[in-house]
């Protein structure tokens, strides 16, 4: 069982930035992968960024360039730090990880306002 807690979320101008942070139960490195998903109602659930255990990372295009996905091993939390914030950009923020099966933490939102 791993449990994520997130938490950065909140309300930021555009062109702001946000870091969201997102804190594992057990060793992040021993999960295959962690990763990011927004959710916007009446819209469908968008991936947005992943962090392999071998450090691949991979991005939705609407985000490329200014969102970064990273890991700090030793506080056992991935980051997802938002950069140039677009109202477009809001949403629930899911972070997930993905081992013999996929476990999601509670969402945090972001508002953008224009």
């Amino acid at each position: 069982q791993v449990q994520l807690v997130e938490s950065g979320g909140g309300l930021v101008q555009a062109g702001g930035s946000l870091r969201l942070s997102c804190a594992a139960s057990i060793r992040i490195f021993s999960i295959n992968a962690v990763g990011w998903y927004r959710q916007t109602p009446g819209k469908q659930r968008e991936s947005v960024a992943i962090i392999t255990k071998g450090g691949f990372t991979n991005y939705a295009d609407s985000v490329k360039g200014r969102f970064t996905i990273s890991r700090d091993n030793a506080k056992n939390t991935v980051y997802l730090q938002m950069n140039s914030l677009k109202p477009e950009d809001a949403a629930v923020y899911y972070c997930y990880a993905q081992n013999s099966r996929t476990y999601w933490g509670q969402g945090t939102q972001v508002t953008v306002s224009s």
